[in-house]
């Protein structure tokens, strides 16, 4: 007879019914899509801690540190500096990211992609971050085109919930 070491809440040994109950509960729990609202901090700050005014100011992505963050739609994102915090909560909308930090690309294809923060450009004065380097070699083909049809789906991508990683 099978004997499970894992005990029940109540202290008592789990029977075969429970422990597999428990089993699919984690796996589903480990399967389950990334979930996110407008700004992509899904598994921790937003734009996985990168600080968005040094893409503008050093023209390279910087890794923010956690002593300089500031809140913004919900999300709390990080910076170098406190010169660079300060700038962004002066006029967030000026260094935030488009489509909520989401992948550029894929909200041109209607939906919510995560972020490589290497993979990146400012046109026009904003800020656009790509899945990766081979997805941003894609993108670089015909930015306008892709920025007008991304500006054409965000309303509807920003209300998904789940993020392609």
């Amino acid at each position: 007879m099978f004997q499970s070491s894992i005990a029940a809440p109540c202290g008592a040994p789990l029977s075969r019914r429970g422990l597999l109950g428990l089993s699919l509960a984690a796996g589903l729990l480990v399967a389950a899509p990334a979930l996110a609202g407008e700004i992509n901090d899904v598994g921790g700050p937003a734009i996985k801690g990168y600080d968005p005014v040094a893409y503008f100011k050093d023209g390279k992505p910087v890794a923010g540190q956690a002593q300089f963050s500031a809140d913004y739609k919900g999300a709390s994102f990080r910076f170098a500096s406190a010169a660079n915090r300060d700038a962004f909560k002066a006029t967030p909308e000026r260094f935030a990211p488009q489509y909520g930090g989401f992948c550029a690309y894929g909200t041109a294809g209607g939906y919510k992609a995560d972020i490589d923060p290497a993979a990146w450009s400012v046109v026009g004065g904003k800020l656009y971050l790509n899945y990766s380097k081979s997805v941003q070699t894609t993108w670089n083909k015909d930015q306008a085109g892709y920025i007008a049809k991304a500006d054409g789906a965000w309303p509807s991508v920003r209300t998904q919930t789940k993020v392609n990683r």
